[in-house]
């Protein structure tokens, strides 16, 4: 499974890179405002620094202007894709974008009909968000079933599923038990799943035994 820091944070993704958890890179106009950095300067540093895809996404909202900033937002570095929100002249960008060769993400998708729809239309990438589904008590995780099984009934939809608002080590688990293709992460649950308390106590316990035997050994 495929592991998206989901940052505009130059230094998050240095680190991410060091775990080897940097397949990628998802970022948004919340992320970048965050920084307080030139979109662009943002995006080329981040592009530079990994191998993998590095999303930007686009502001605009119709077709041809969604095409124009796609291309430009793509001119940037070879492994920028494209993000845009699922919506009906979205959808009619991605195509033409990844006619010509552009590759694109289409985001905000929370119902396996949109799913459907940006597969059909040639995304590289699909984000459905799972947090968001859960706070108004709906099931994230159905979703990502849902379109995994909508996925494996037409392997002509080349579309890999990046599992998007991911809050917790779980939502991270579920993903990959469910087989998704990877999921867009913040470096702070990334960092979780490290984490166990029986590790702790483990490593606690063995370095105060080793305190002994180097102690034993000094008598």
């Amino acid at each position: 499974m495929k592991f998206f820091v989901d940052t505009a944070d130059i230094n998050e993704v240095k680190e991410a890179k060091e775990l080897g958890l940097a397949d990628g890179v998802t970022t948004n106009p919340t992320l970048i405002r965050k920084t307080g950095r030139d979109f662009k300067t943002v995006i080329s540093e981040i592009a530079d620094l990994v191998d993998g895809p590095v999303n930007a996404e686009v502001v605009s909202t119709e077709t041809d202007a969604i095409i124009a900033e796609g291309k430009e937002l793509a001119s940037w570095a070879p492994n920028v894709t494209v993000k845009i929100p699922v919506t009906g002249k979205g959808l009619k960008a991605v195509k033409i974008l990844e006619s010509e060769g552009i590759r694109t993400t289409v985001t905000l998708i929370f119902s396996a009909t949109q799913a459907l729809l940006a597969a059909k239309a040639g995304a590289s990438f699909i984000c459905p968000f799972v947090g968001r589904l859960d706070d108004i008590a709906s099931s994230g995780m159905d979703l990502i079933a849902e379109i995994m099984d909508l996925l494996s009934n037409y392997p002509g939809l080349h579309t890999e599923l990046i599992v998007a608002s991911i809050r917790t080590p779980g939502h991270v688990l579920e993903s990959a038990l469910l087989g998704a293709h990877g999921v867009t992460v913040p470096l702070s649950v990334i960092q979780k799943l490290a984490h166990h308390p029986l590790t702790d106590s483990g490593i606690e316990c063995f370095l105060n035994d080793w305190k002994k035997v180097q102690s034993d050994s000094r008598k």
